[in-house]
């Protein structure tokens, strides 16, 4: 019997239970069923038998999964949205796919329907009239329960918005997950916004047992769905997932629950193993004498002998369905071995998806319009977002309700757009960046808030392996558009868990965009356009210059721009220009700078008059590197300016890009400047000073510069 904690579920199921279920598979659904599942064993069969090919990539395969995944492949539609995991290749079938096609992934073909060569067998991706849609899968266990979540809650909100155009079809996720990942911090994470928000999604939990080689005794206190208890509001159904009668009626009820109720399932499907964890970790190593305990579980002759004994089909009949099966997976893994393989030229193509702002535009100082403050062009900039794109949102930790944010930076946009448009999340910093990629499948427009930099690293697992490759590994299918702010920077006694700087190692993942803006006009530009663009992009915003209360900061509050001005990403912006006749004399030198750095510059430019250039680069990446080696051009003499400890840092590794592309041009080494390499930044005002850079220090090293 299903379990539920929300009030009438359970009188519902109560109806229906799986054991007498009337969603009974028909003659021509089993005998589908059948064919595919001898498919997919033949697919493992002829995978182990030909090592020599196969195992050059590692892969996994659905044996003793059939069941369950073909029941649950069997119930999508293709206005649904499936996560399949690794282990799901039936699932895949069971949706449509030809064994050729998974092949081609197998082999790292071009023609692999998902990733043209770029990922892993049974990572899927799909775009494709009359299938759910798959977006990017990464092999990172459990991330792909917040993904899939988020695309449920951006079903919620377009659906509650009037915004979802196939609202009628009641579309549900489904997430596959193992029953080793539900372990993941993650994953729990999803569950309690799947239940906070009363989201359309069936989690789908695979159990074998078995967690590479750790078994369930060693991972886990209890099963999923002895853990699903936990969520209120969480309805809980077990079934025999090596038994395709009880599966495909059980997900039956799963499906039709979550579409009439739109709220969530947990499904919690028992199955044996029955080959490797992947061919790259054999069963011979650490399976001893449990796959003969699992071998009786075998979905596939349980069916064979169910359809016997319940007349669906004779002897002959599942033996030439069988025979079928194993003549098409022999003819296309032929066809699969002699198809192409990738272009290596293409080896670059999809880092990002062509941004939709490529010139400025808009009107940047509307004349007769006032100054504003950085955080209040940012406010400013949302607003107009909110106002002309209804499928934006914008939520985080304090968002909103009446707070609207600690900086006051979403101040009253929730009383404006209402809590559906604007809301607090729990305490989750993995949620809040990871459900964008689920958002952003779905057609929902997030921008999301990380509360202080020095608390983004519980979301760099959906940072790296969920948002920054999905483009590149669906060969351009599922760019992520996802805006994600984060106040930055020390401001002056905030201590060591709020001042913290960390770009360089934002800058290290590829896949995302870094925006740093110094000042309001271009805030309000930037923003626009990171919202505007398909990617992810990290919106880095320095609390010190948010009202320009920090001495030096007042160049950070400019004319306001009109609604709608934009800045393309990846273009830097002289912020100072040297005098020109010291320019022609040679006695002049470039700093390098983003941020507060910009204000330290120019603070510090003004006891050598005239013989400064500030070139602020704005975005961090994509890096306006033609602008940077202009100025070198220009000067011979650089100073790059950071406020992050200097080692090892994204000013270092500039500067040695610099001292590579311009050694001629030089007229002094690279110059670099930055925070004190210690581990955090000290409470004491005194001590902060000490560590980070400031304008003397900065006026300092261009005296020394310029005299070089």
């Amino acid at each position: 019997m299903p379990n539920s904690t929300t009030p009438g579920v359970e009188a519902e199921f109560a109806a229906h239970p799986v054991a007498d279920s009337p969603h009974a598979p028909d003659r021509a659904t089993l005998l589908r069923a059948y064919r595919l599942m001898r498919t997919s064993d033949e697919l493992a069969r002829l995978y182990e038998e030909n090592k020599a090919v196969t195992a050059k990539y590692v892969h996994a395969t659905a044996r003793g999964h059939e069941a369950i995944q073909l029941a649950t492949a069997f119930h999508l539609r293709p206005t649904d949205y499936v996560t399949p995991y690794y282990r799901d290749d039936a699932m895949l079938l069971g949706l449509g796919l030809a064994p050729y096609e998974l092949m081609l992934q197998l082999m790292a073909k071009r023609d692999d329907p998902f990733s043209g060569g770029r990922t892993y067998y049974s990572h899927p991706s799909l775009r494709r009239e009359g299938f759910p849609v798959i977006p990017h899968q990464s092999s990172a266990t459990g991330m792909q329960a917040i993904p899939a979540t988020g695309m449920a809650h951006g079903l919620h909100y377009l659906e509650g918005q009037g915004l979802l155009q196939t609202a009628d079809q009641q579309p549900v996720v489904v997430c596959s997950i193992g029953d080793g990942a539900m372990t993941e911090g993650e994953v729990s994470e999803a569950l309690q916004m799947a239940v906070l928000h009363q989201l359309p999604i069936i989690y789908l939990v695979q159990d074998n047992d078995w967690g590479i080689s750790a078994t369930s005794r060693e991972m886990r206190a209890m099963d999923a769905y002895e853990f699903a208890a936990g969520f209120k509001g969480l309805e809980r159904l077990r079934v025999d997932g090596a038994d395709f009668g009880a599966s495909y009626a059980g997900m039956a009820d799963a499906f039709d629950y979550v579409r009439r109720t739109r709220r969530p399932v947990l499904v919690h499907a028992k199955c044996p193993l029955l080959g490797h964890h992947t061919s790259g970790v054999r069963r011979e190593w650490y399976r001893g004498d449990n796959l003969a305990q699992h071998t009786p579980n075998d979905p596939l002759p349980r069916f064979h002998r169910q359809l016997l004994d319940q007349g669906v089909a004779s002897e002959e009949e599942l033996q030439q369905i069988g025979d079928e099966a194993i003549s098409l997976v022999k003819s296309d893994y032929e066809r699969a071995l002699t198809a192409p393989d990738p272009e290596p030229s293409t080896f670059a193509d999809h880092e990002f998806a062509p941004p939709f702002v490529t010139e400025e535009a808009g009107e940047r100082a509307p004349a007769g319009a006032p100054k504003t403050t950085l955080v209040d062009a940012a406010l400013h900039a949302v607003d107009d977002i909110l106002r002309e794109f209804p499928e934006a949102l914008f939520y985080g930790q304090d968002v909103g309700g009446e707070l609207g944010g600690v900086f006051r930076e979403a101040a009253l946009l929730a009383k404006k757009y209402g809590d559906a448009r604007v809301f607090n999340t729990p305490i989750q910093e993995a949620y809040i960046v990871g459900s964008t990629a689920g958002m952003s499948a779905v057609g929902a427009k997030a921008i999301v808030e990380i509360q202080f930099a020095d608390y983004i690293w519980p979301s760099l697992n959906q940072l790296v392996e969920e948002l920054s490759k999905s483009c590149y590994l669906t060969n351009g299918k599922f760019p992520v558009q996802s805006l994600i702010r984060v106040p930055i920077g020390a401001y002056g006694g905030g201590g060591p868990y709020h001042s913290g700087s960390i770009e360089s190692t934002l800058l290290t993942i590829r896949g995302i965009k870094v925006v740093y803006p110094s000042n309001a006009a271009d805030m309000k530009g930037l923003m626009r356009a990171a919202f505007l663009d398909p990617n992810p992009v990290v919106m880095l915003e320095h609390k010190g210059l948010y009202w320009s209360k920090v001495p030096g900061t007042e160049d950070a509050k400019t004319i306001e721009p009109a609604a709608g001005y934009v800045i393309p990403l990846g273009k830097a912006a002289i912020a100072q220009h040297p005098d020109p006749e010291k320019l022609a004399q040679g006695e002049t030198c470039v700093v390098i700078t983003y941020g507060m750095g910009v204000h330290w510059a120019k603070a510090a430019s003004r006891q050598v008059p005239g013989q400064v250039e500030i070139l602020d680069l704005r975005t961090l990446n994509p890096l306006d590197f033609e602008a940077v080696e202009a100025a070198v051009r220009r000067h011979g003499k650089v100073l790059v300016l950071t406020e992050e400890p200097l080692l090892n840092s994204f000013a270092e590794s500039l500067a040695g890009r610099i001292q590579r592309t311009c050694f001629q041009q030089l007229d002094a080494p690279v110059f670099t400047l930055g925070a004190a390499n210690l581990p955090a930044i000290a409470l004491n005002v005194e001590l902060e000073r000490q560590m980070l850079p400031n304008a003397e220090k900065v006026a300092t090293a261009v005296r020394e510069l310029l005299e070089y």
